[in-house]
């Protein structure tokens, strides 16, 4: 008998059996050759069945129906897809043998495992785990097919997480629905990512401005030295106070009270997570979360010019180093990044260079790089996320970008003024991103730039005191400077910025804490909201039904989103829209899939959760309708694609069910 082999979705399948079994039949919805038979899923054939398959009741929302907690959770097929599941069940029962090929993660071993529980399959299982889908790696995985009981761990995490998902967004959102008469979409996830916007919206619109004042003083020493310095001091509120140190040392000899220079070296950032991939491309183009996943999927995919996309590594193994080597051959016939390439240096890419190779710190997928592959004919969108990926896998080729720091203390009758001189010596791994001004990312996300007018997390702007220089500079400390000029600037600070879809990626990988430290940044990786694969989603969902709007980049909550956030803090159950919580969830989803936590114990305490949750709700007072109402007129000025969208009590149960069920899914 022959090895069925099913893979996620049918450019997969393809990408496989023209691998394994080049000669293979094409039979539309599968390809047969003389060992294997190659098929697909396409996403999820299977689901978790809505409350109705449980008890005809259950199709009427009733409040007193709740909580809702199967004993054993039903599956029911997707209808859409239904035909490909058929062709699956008939295909298995003239296999003896199973490859689980669908994607390499948390998500792709659901959708088989559903597959297999709905059918019944028996047949051994054996896993197909790789992270791109060149030729090479598919034939060098089916040499080394894993157990499919190494898994089983990872299966477990899966069905606790889509299970939980189910308990939470069903219950939660026929809940508030049926007390409030408006359809409320609840989730395990999507709730505590609405209330950090909700927060930060509530921050900007209590946020004071505060009018200061900076003094910049302007010196001179000889004929080629010229520099600026800003005043140190508690900050200044009062005009005149500035107005009197600008005059007091306007046209005044200073000295140089202290004079440092520091060679200093900046490395290349981390390569590409897809976290950190979304939020450059929304950063630098734009892109939506979910687009830049669906463009990098195709380039996987469709393109196999990119390694697994879904990854929450920025390093990767050793066994990796000698295939970057060749990647980084093979792209110097790729005319756009030929140059680039032919100046990439392999000793700067070796198994002790922790930047890199970090093998602790990769677990199911190493980060996103270009494969061997040479792109043919890819579009304006791909071929963006494409360069972004080359340029940061380029950039660790070369050499640190160097530079002197000069930090300068003048004091001037008294006042003292610092100066911080970056001065380029050497553009090093920058030299990627000198052509047509393209940097190394965007602010916050690893990118390059300088730190002049950087905004602080809570809003206010720094004083602008570094700048850059590609020139020299000079100072002879034991001389004195003449105070040229000297004038005051009037500053306000600045409420915190409204979430774009980047930055809040970036609150949802760390679980909503403001970390700025890469290092702390990673150790949160495992208790962020979701997943890299999941984000996106989520995302995606606040805007269907109803609780977020876009205005341009930035997202705006709408009426109805805030009321949702405040009904459910209102109703005592704060732990829902809570982001540390639902991280440590997530964290224990990724303990049971190491097998280092009970599924079974997690699951006990999200139903306890599940029932608390309803019984909040049947104490709390109704919402008035006009409380979800949008002003009128609608968003006026929104850019996005929002609109006047709104979702009403009216829409019916499935579709809130649909968002209900989904709306945790990380």
């Amino acid at each position: 008998m022959k090895t069925l082999v099913i893979a996620e979705k049918p450019d997969m399948g393809r990408n496989i059996s023209s691998v394994i079994e080049p000669k293979a039949k094409n039979m539309r919805s599968y390809l047969e050759g003389e060992q294997y038979i190659i098929t697909w899923a396409i996403g999820h054939l299977i689901g978790l069945a809505e409350p109705d398959r449980y008890d005809e009741r259950y199709k009427k929302w009733n409040f007193g129906d709740l909580p809702i907690i199967p004993e054993e959770f039903k599956l029911l097929p997707n209808p859409k897809t239904k035909d490909q599941l058929t062709v699956i069940k008939e295909l298995a029962a003239r296999c003896d043998r199973l490859v689980n090929a669908c994607d390499a993660g948390r998500e792709g071993q659901h959708i088989f495992s559903l597959i297999r529980r709905h059918l019944k399959l028996l047949q051994p299982v054996s896993r197909l785990w790789i992270s791109d889908l060149t030729a090479e790696t598919i034939r060098r995985g089916f040499d080394e097919l894993k157990s499919d009981a190494e898994y089983a761990n990872l299966t477990e995490a899966a069905r606790a997480r889509s299970e939980a998902d189910w308990l939470i967004g069903m219950n939660g959102s026929r809940a508030f629905t049926t007390k409030h008469n408006e359809l409320l979409s609840v989730g395990r996830v999507q709730t505590p990512v609405l209330a950090l916007i909700y927060d930060r919206q509530k921050q900007i619109e209590s946020f004071d401005s505060l009018k200061y004042y900076e003094v910049n003083a302007f010196f001179e020493q000889g004929n080629t030295t010229t520099y600026r310095g800003l005043w140190q001091g508690d900050r200044i509120t009062d005009e005149a106070k500035a107005q009197a140190i600008a005059e007091k040392v306007k046209g005044k000899t200073g000295t140089v009270e202290s004079y440092e220079v520091k060679d200093t070296k900046e490395y290349p950032f981390k390569l590409y997570d897809l976290t950190l991939l979304q939020r450059e491309a929304n950063g630098k183009y734009g892109f939506p979360a979910k687009k830049t996943l669906d463009v990098a999927q195709a380039l996987y995919e469709k393109h196999k010019v990119i390694s697994y996309p879904r990854t929450n590594s920025n390093y990767v193994n050793e066994q990796n180093i000698p295939e970057m080597h060749r990647i980084a051959d093979m792209l110097k016939s790729v005319p756009e990044y030929g140059q680039m390439a032919a100046g990439a240096e392999k000793r700067f890419v070796h198994k002790n260079n922790k930047a890199v190779c970090n093998p602790s710190k990769v677990e199911d997928h190493h980060a996103i790089m270009p494969t061997m592959k040479r792109p043919g004919t890819l579009s304006p969108d791909e071929r963006k996320i494409y360069d972004l990926i080359v340029r940061r896998f380029l950039s660790h080729f070369y050499p640190a970008a160097e530079y002197k720091v000069h930090t300068v203390l003048t004091v001037v009758e008294q006042e003292r003024f610092k100066t911080t001189i970056k001065q380029l010596l050497s553009l090093g791994w920058k030299a990627i991103y000198a052509d047509g001004g393209k940097d190394g990312g965007d602010a916050g996300a690893g990118g390059a730039g300088s730190r002049k007018g950087k905004s602080k997390a809570d809003g206010e702007q720094e004083p602008e005191e570094e700048e850059e220089t590609d020139g020299s500079f000079e100072l002879d400390a034991s001389q004195p400077v003449a105070c040229a000029n000297a004038e005051v600037k009037t500053k306000e600070t600045q409420p915190p910025k409204a979430f774009t879809e980047g930055t809040l990626l970036k609150a949802m990988e760390s679980a909503g804490k403001q970390i700025e430290d890469d290092e702390l940044r990673d150790a949160m990786k495992d208790s962020g909201l979701g997943t890299p694969a999941t984000r996106a989603a989520t995302i995606e969902r606040l805007k269907q039904v109803g609780y977020i709007d876009m205005q341009g980049k930035k997202i705006v909550i709408t009426p109805k989103g805030r009321t949702a956030v405040e009904l459910i803090r209102g109703a005592g159950v704060e732990l829902l829209t809570s982001p540390e919580m639902t991280g440590a969830w997530e964290k224990r989803l990724n303990e049971i899939a190491r097998g280092q936590a009970s599924a079974e114990q997690f699951m006990n305490n999200v139903k306890r959760f599940t029932v608390q949750i309803i019984d909040k709700v049947r104490v709390q007072r109704p919402a008035v309708k006009s409380a979800f109402a949008r002003p009128e007129p609608a968003a006026a000025g929104g850019k996005g694609k929002g609109g006047s969208r709104r979702a009403g009590g009216a829409r019916g149960a499935k579709e809130a069910a649909a968002a209900g069920a989904g709306g945790g899914q990380g």
